[in-house]
């Protein structure tokens, strides 16, 4: 397997699990993977959050980690990776309004690279109406702006995932054994013990 260059999009509020789990799962397996946030560059840190489902109608949010950027979001060239990886919580609700990853987003449909999205990373999907068609899930939340962009929703237990086309998408960060294994999958990952 030769390895694979991931652009990581992420940003102040991603949820602390799927911020940092996937960062550093898909390096362990050794692909190079470049953290970036709209004006932030390398060496740079953004907040995460870590969200909890304790019994509440929605999860609950605490203070995570910093997170340092590895790459600068302004020299982000997507014809130079692989593949896309969003992460949830908050941060793809702002993230959302950035035309340049509307933009970086959509060159990577285009060119029908995979694209791995958990949680609230949908939103960013769905701004960049690249999923009509497909079968998509979400954070429950995000059900309906999947389904206004034109997918169908897959309300999938939290600790699942769902790979139709290039698109990986998973509820939350429960479902990263199933999430980042069909996003190997999809890369063409071979993992030998």
């Amino acid at each position: 397997m030769a390895a694979k260059k991931i652009l990581f999009l992420t940003g102040d509020f991603a949820e602390d699990y799927e911020t940092m789990v996937p960062f550093q799962a898909l390096q362990m397996v050794g692909h190079t993977v470049h953290a970036v946030c709209p004006d932030k560059r390398a060496g740079e840190t953004i907040k995460t959050a870590i969200h909890d489902f304790e019994g509440d109608q929605t999860y609950t949010e605490k203070p995570g980690h910093l997170f340092a950027l590895n790459a600068s979001f302004d020299d982000v060239d997507v014809a130079k990776y692989d593949a896309l990886m969003i992460a949830g919580g908050r941060a793809p609700e702002y993230l959302r309004l950035n035309p340049r990853v509307i933009e970086i987003v959509q060159q990577f449909a285009a060119a029908s690279k995979p694209i791995a999205a958990v949680c609230h990373g949908a939103q960013l999907l769905a701004a960049a109406d690249v999923i009509r068609g497909k079968t998509i899930s979400a954070y429950p939340a995000c059900s309906p702006e999947v389904k206004l962009a034109g997918a169908s929703y897959a309300d999938i237990p939290v600790d699942q995932a769902v790979t139709d086309g290039n698109f990986v998408t998973a509820p939350a960060w429960p479902a990263h054994p199933a999430w980042l294994g069909q996003f190997l999958q999809r890369l063409g990952t071979e993992i030998k013990l």
